[in-house]
């Protein structure tokens, strides 16, 4: 008799746990350098095995250049559809060991002091634990969008300042809002000997925008009277010694501000500004049993309130 032939539903000889997970870091880090770091694996025995699993496919999955890698269409949504499935598979595999179930919160930059009641209220309905995930890296939220590693699968819900991005595959709702402030150099002539500014009066000052966490860019004023764009950062740490370098004002949410002191800045709260709207994010589909019951807790607190 003969064997049966591979249709559309088949999965692909060859294809190992190993392949999948190296394929997920490099599609994380986008590069396989980086990805061999994180997974503590010489670079040309990763690289082989990614190639290995295009080839076992019959599908390009990354393009390689010298100087990058990039997702191609059949990566792309290998990524997306792979992430989740591993986050879950890692889950089960540790509750098979007998240990407690585990919940990856992402965030980026900082995370909001209301987290802290809703991870204890969690951790006594469910029993979990809660790790905590960073995703602020530049490569990582050029990919991920601000997402905080959700769409990469890095983290099961995930905490996100800002505007949710338009089309983005997950359920969000606001967990809380946080004021702006501005942030200015103690030698700046006006702004830095203020107590309050208006919002508006920012229009007529140059502006220094953090384009991977922050969350206030020039549209934010209106059309016909906005910042100048000073400069831009890569991360917080630059953006703040940009404001300190007097290279423009900077504007945060407050208690991003206040959790990094520096002795050339200061903060000056703004009056009429709007403010930063925090949520809290799962994948619209696919999500972690866990990750939908952290979602669904409101507790009250008098930041949340």
């Amino acid at each position: 008799m003969d064997a049966p032939h591979p249709g559309p539903e088949t999965a692909p000889d060859g294809v190992e746990l190993r392949h999948l997970r190296a394929f997920l870091a490099v599609a994380d880090e986008l590069s396989f350098t980086g990805a061999a770091a994180v997974l503590r694996v010489g670079q040309p025995a990763l690289t082989r095995t990614v190639r290995a699993l295009e080839e076992s496919l019959g599908a390009r999955l990354l393009d390689r250049t010298t100087r990058s890698v990039e997702l191609t269409d059949a990566g792309r949504r290998l990524r997306d559809d792979l992430a989740p499935l591993l986050s879950r598979l890692d889950a089960t595999l540790c509750a098979a060991r007998g240990g407690p179930p585990l919940l990856r919160l992402g965030f980026t930059s900082l995370l909001p002091e209301a987290c802290g009641p809703l991870t204890a209220a969690f951790e006594a309905v469910t029993g979990a634990g809660v790790r905590l995930v960073r995703r602020d890296e530049p490569l990582a939220v050029r990919r991920d969008e601000p997402l905080a590693g959700l769409a990469s699968g890095a983290c099961d819900v995930a905490v996100v300042r800002g505007e949710i991005p338009p089309g983005a595959a997950v359920r969000s709702r606001v967990l809380l809002y946080e004021p702006r402030v501005a942030v200015v150099a103690r030698g700046s002539a006006d702004l830095a000997h203020r107590r309050v500014v208006d919002w508006a009066e920012l229009a007529d000052v140059p502006l220094v925008v953090n384009t991977v966490t922050g969350t206030t860019r020039p549209d934010l004023w209106p059309a016909a009277r906005r910042p100048r764009l000073a400069c831009t950062a890569d991360n917080f740490d630059e953006w703040l010694e940009a404001v300190v370098a007097g290279h423009g004002v900077g504007v945060a949410p407050e208690p991003v501000a206040r959790r990094h002191s520096h002795p050339g800045l200061r903060y000056v709260r703004l009056k009429n500004a709007p403010q930063v709207a925090v949520h809290l994010a799962v994948p619209a589909r696919d999500a972690h049993p866990l990750a939908e019951r952290y979602w669904a807790l409101r507790p009250q607190t008098p930041e949340s309130a």
